[in-house]
């Protein structure tokens, strides 16, 4: 008998430190990279480590500092914020790609899968990159559009691959983002990224699960808004879920209203069943997770933010969601808003589970 065993396949997989949705969305994608046998590692920091190694314990994480992006406190200049920040992000990106090298020669790495990462492609080895924006909505419209999705195409040819957690055709969740006149030439569609599971007969709980995220100083200033206006409204039975992975606190905030500072997926995944509706940014992991689990929707864009206002709008035009500005934000008004809303569901049988065939068939090539 062959005493030979099968060498595990190490692969890396780095999320974009921009907001939590990329360290989050990336968790089915590595249950099923070790589903087929690999040996994984991550290169994360703060948050999304603290995030990641919750979730998987036993997983290395190697520090990698993220790109660090600053955010304006007026949407407004939330895009003129990011373009003078392009120095330190492409110096970051000149500092992943020597720290790969070196990380690949040292740690003998087979493949990396970068989830929105652009100097993490190597010569030698399988390197895909994952993005739902190929388009990158700004503030400055057309030119600078076209512009960016020219970068962005010089980065992804780089890979040996493009994922776009997305369906190919309609129904679809990010319309013209993932969905432009050209793609470039290596990509495939994973469908829906969730971490999360449908379950049958889930109790309900809450009116209203309410999920604050994003950047500073909006995810601060979403909460604020959310917590004064929560209590005006009697007999609400709602959990508030403050998106701070870094604390752990729970309280009655006014009777039947909780917050929390973090629930892990299975608490969150059994959190948003036991709601009727759920009040969320409309960041685009939210988006996946809210369409795998069937659910509707308030969702309030992080002002300034393109995708995000775009999105917003996109999805309402659907009738997927329903979405309205935070400047325009009352609690009341909207619950009243979405009880006549014509909400169309976004599932018509697409298959919510198609990402796992895309990383099985990529596992055996390595």
């Amino acid at each position: 008998m062959s005493t030979h065993t099968l060498v595990q396949k190490k692969v890396l997989v780095v999320p974009l430190d921009w907001g939590l949705g990329h360290a989050t969305r990336d968790i089915p994608l590595i249950h099923e990279l070790l589903n087929a046998g690999c040996e994984v590692l991550i290169a994360a920091e703060g948050k999304h480590a603290a995030l990641l190694s919750r979730e998987f314990p036993q997983i290395t994480i190697l520090p990698l500092p993220g790109y660090h992006i600053q955010y304006s406190q007026k949407g407004l200049f939330f895009g003129l914020k990011i373009v003078q920040q392009i120095p330190k992000i492409w110096k970051a990106v000149r500092y992943e790609q020597a720290w790969l090298r070196k990380t690949v020669a040292d740690l003998g790495i087979d493949a990396v899968i970068s989830d929105n990462r652009f100097g993490l492609y190597h010569p030698d080895i399988p390197c895909v990159f994952i993005s739902h924006q190929l388009l990158i909505k700004t503030p400055f419209g057309g030119i600078t559009e076209r512009l960016l999705q020219k970068i962005n195409y010089k980065y992804i040819r780089r890979y040996s691959a493009c994922w776009i957690p997305d369906f190919a055709g309609e129904p679809n969740l990010s319309g013209i983002l993932a969905h432009p006149g050209t793609l470039p030439e290596h990509t495939t569609y994973l469908g829906c990224l969730s971490r999360f599971v449908p379950m049958e007969n889930v109790e309900k709980k809450y009116d209203l699960l309410a999920l604050i995220s994003g950047p500073e100083p909006q995810r601060t200033n979403l909460e604020e808004l959310l917590l004064a206006q929560v209590k005006q409204i009697p007999g609400m039975k709602a959990l508030i879920v403050s998106g701070r992975p870094d604390q752990a606190e729970k309280r009655e905030i006014a009777p039947g209203v909780f917050q929390v500072s973090h629930l892990g997926a299975k608490d969150l995944n059994e959190a948003m069943l036991a709601s009727d509706m759920v009040l969320s940014r409309s960041g685009y992991t939210t988006l996946m997770d809210l369409a795998k689990l069937n659910k509707k929707a308030i969702l309030i864009p992080t002002p300034g933010q393109s995708e995000q206002e775009y999105l917003g709008k996109y999805l309402m035009q659907k009738g997927y969601f329903y979405s309205l500005p935070q400047h325009q934000f009352n609690l009341q008004k909207a619950l009243e808003a979405v009880k006549t809303f014509p909400f169309t569901t976004f599932q018509h049988g697409q298959d919510m589970e198609a990402y796992k065939n895309v990383v099985q068939t990529f596992a055996k090539t390595l």
